[in-house]
């Protein structure tokens, strides 16, 4: 007997779920399943690996097999291609025993799959899986029909707002059925979360998952270093560990295309992503590192949220992450399952401070690493973080910028 008969979903849909391994409910589709059976809107905050995606589709999907809708019943927007893949090939999972249907719509695909779109969209799958973007451009073309939609869903909130879709969200949700159901799922609850949902959202009930800290089976250490260290120190620890699946997680896209070439003398297969690539090249890059045929993927934070790939033995930081919780996302693709893995993260001058108020919010001092002898020395480990913008000098001096044109002034 599953744990998720509880919830009196559909015997298609357990049967789906045991057939997929599933047979206990992650603590967020503990609160949230029965909420959206209930039929209220919901503000969610759970991180990626929560299991928020079953906890909204396997409801949805109980909606959509009581009502044999004859449209549109459901629209999930997500941020990026990658996410909107993976919810539409879990979605196949859950619904594999149900008639419900489903496509992901977004960019980068070829002319035939335009047509598939458009077909969807004016006949009508149960769900629609799209990015902003490539939704809007065939809301702007006039033939897609919103009128029976019941359910509309935001996932990882935040992450399209920092993306820049917040009008694209607006828009869209202004071409919806008023009476609709919308959940709004988001890692983390800046204000301008808050502000939107306040716009789209009817008396929502609240769920919040606290943000988990990384695995217990993640060794985590850092490594204080000069710039020119860090592909040196990459290929060491590479080579340190007879590694068969690793991620190295970068700031820009040209690090990752920098440090590709710079591994291509190791001993093992390196390729990259990034948002150059088109919609083939990348399906064929991650296909080739989750079947184990690429030992080492270069990354922007793209790959932190929204890809699934199981046995991940080693997450680096080229870059500190911007944000603190990137760091939990990033170290939290591996170590997952109850298996373990190794986080090591680069540490520059510039990032100290960044780097400080991770260890603030997993709550505990990460171990720092001695640089191999053959580097060299590297930064101070003891030296003050450094703050960013401006900042007072010893005597009292100021110094800043304002308007381009850097001053300084006695205080």
């Amino acid at each position: 007997m599953s744990d998720f008969n509880k919830f009196a979903l559909n015997e298609q849909i357990v049967h789906s779920l045991q057939a997929m391994g599933f047979d206990k409910p992650t603590p967020i589709q503990e609160q949230t399943i029965p909420i959206i059976l209930d039929h209220h809107d919901i503000i969610g905050c759970a991180q990626t690996g929560t299991g928020k995606t079953a906890a909204y589709l396997l409801p949805v999907i109980q909606h959509i097999v009581d009502s044999s809708p004859q449209h549109i019943n459901t629209l999930i927007i997500a941020p990026t291609r990658e996410l909107a893949l993976q919810i539409d090939q879990q979605l196949e999972g859950f619904a594999y025993f149900t008639p419900v249907s489903s496509l992901a719509i977004y960019g980068g695909r070829d002319g035939a799959s335009f047509e598939r779109e458009k077909k969807a969209l004016t006949k009508g799958a149960d769900i629609i899986i799209a990015t902003p973007g490539k939704f809007i451009q065939h809301l702007n073309l006039g033939y897609v029909d919103l009128s029976q939609l019941r359910h509309f869903i935001l996932d990882e909130a935040d992450r399209m707002l920092d993306m820049g879709f917040f009008e694209d969200i607006i828009r869209i949700a202004n071409m919806l059925p008023k009476e609709r159901q919308t959940l709004l799922f988001s890692a983390t609850m800046p204000h301008k979360i808050r502000s939107m949902a306040n716009k789209l959202l009817k008396d929502p009930k609240q769920i919040n998952i606290a943000l988990s800290k990384p695995a217990e089976g993640v060794f985590q250490a850092a490594f204080f270093t000069f710039n020119n260290q860090k592909v040196p120190l990459i290929e060491h620890l590479l080579m340190a560990k007879n590694i068969t699946s690793a991620i190295i997680f970068c700031a820009t896209k040209k690090s990752v295309k920098e440090i590709e070439q710079a591994l291509k003398g190791i001993e093992l297969i390196v390729r990259s992503i990034h948002s150059d690539l088109d919609q083939s090249e990348r399906e064929k890059v991650l296909l080739s590192f989750r079947n184990k045929q690429t030992q080492v993927l270069v990354a922007t934070d793209i790959v932190a949220r929204g890809i699934d790939i199981e046995d991940i033995e080693m997450i680096i930081n080229y870059d500190v992450p911007r944000d603190a919780e990137d760091y939990v996302h990033r170290v939290g693709r591996t170590a997952r399952a109850d298996s373990t893995g190794i986080a090591f993260t680069l540490i520059n001058d510039d990032d100290r401070y960044k780097f400080r108020n991770i260890e603030k919010l997993v709550e505990r001092t990460i171990s720092k690493g001695q640089l191999p002898e053959h580097l060299g020395p590297g930064p101070d480990p003891n030296a003050p973080p450094k703050l960013s913008g401006n900042r007072r000098r010893p005597g009292g001096e100021y110094r800043g910028n304002r308007g381009g044109k850097s001053f300084k002034k006695r205080r």
